[in-house]
């Protein structure tokens, strides 16, 4: 593979993913975005959306709360005959302001929160791969 193929995804998380008290979101809304991403990508290089079959590493790294906006990228570091080996990463790019007397207030962040990482591993067989000429 010579070139570097990247996917990205951008969402709000909204009341509805909230999980635990104080607006906090389930870790596992942001494997659901790794899991977006590994097959847009899946489709960009062999045109099928192949199967995610494991995650190497999962690491947690800051909370997610309903209003936050989240970047969740993606990109193949390495390609077997079927396995394609990827790299994951969400981080939070608006959060609520927390005002008291402004609730609906947001701050676009200067500096993103990385608030997720993984790596993992899809699979394509060989007679489903369409790749481009």
């Amino acid at each position: 593979m010579s070139e570097k193929i990247e996917s990205l995804i951008r969402i709000r998380i909204s009341e509805h993913d909230v999980h635990y008290a104080g607006g906090l979101v389930d870790g596992a809304r942001m494997l659901q975005l790794f899991g977006d991403v590994a097959t847009e990508l899946l489709i960009r290089i062999d045109g099928d959306e192949g199967l995610f079959v494991a995650y190497n590493l999962v690491e947690f790294k800051a909370p997610v709360r309903a209003g936050d906006y989240i970047e969740a990228r993606g990109w193949i570091e390495s390609e077997g005959k079927t396995s394609r080996k990827m790299k994951f990463e969400a981080r939070k790019v608006i959060q609520s302001a927390g005002l008291e007397n402004q609730p609906s207030a947001c701050d676009v962040l200067k500096d993103p929160i990385v608030v997720c990482k993984a790596e993992g591993t899809c699979v394509v067989p060989k007679d489903l791969q369409r790749r481009p000429s």
